[in-house]
């Protein structure tokens, strides 16, 4: 059984470990080295932060949300990061996260969730798509990982219960 809780600094190292095991894979992001507590702590927001937690206790994923924008019309927007241990991949623990981190959004006042992926993450991209994400747009040679330009999709959720009047 999988237990969902909110993210604390206790969990950072198996957070940040699962994040590294993304990083190695070179298909989760243009970023190339976890960063500090303090550093990822002041990128998301304090909420919206979930930890998966298998009975044993290990940490299986997580996910978190960041503002897209300090301006304040954007208030209700946030990127999406979800993060699952390479031993818990293709269990469910992607799709329990993300369907909880969708509620607690729209519970927190937002109406529009989006996520950037590598086309190349199609376990990614199908998980979003699941949960009501709709691709947007692809943005090409948008950045360059590794000596290679590489393309991403953008997805988005936009909320039926939240900003909809």
């Amino acid at each position: 059984m999988t237990q969902l809780l909110p993210l604390l600094p206790a969990h950072w190292p198996a957070v940040r470990a699962i994040y590294e095991q993304g990083l190695a894979t070179g298909q989760a992001t243009f970023t190339t080295a976890a960063p500090s507590w303090e550093e990822w702590d002041r990128s998301h927001l304090t909420h919206c932060r979930l930890v998966a937690v298998a009975d044993a206790g290990p940490v299986l994923g997580w996910a978190a949300l960041s503002p897209v924008s300090s301006r304040h019309v954007y208030a209700g927007v946030a990127e999406v990061s979800i993060y699952i241990a390479a031993a818990a991949r293709g269990r469910g623990v992607g799709r329990q996260l993300l369907a909880a981190l969708v509620a607690e959004s729209e519970a927190q006042g937002l109406w529009t969730l989006q996520a950037s992926i590598f086309p190349e993450n199609q376990a990614s991209a199908r998980l979003h798509q699941a949960l009501g994400f709709r691709v947007v747009g692809r943005r090409e040679r948008i950045g360059c990982l590794a000596g290679t330009w590489r393309d991403t999709l953008l997805l988005e959720r936009r909320s039926l219960r939240v900003g909809v009047a």
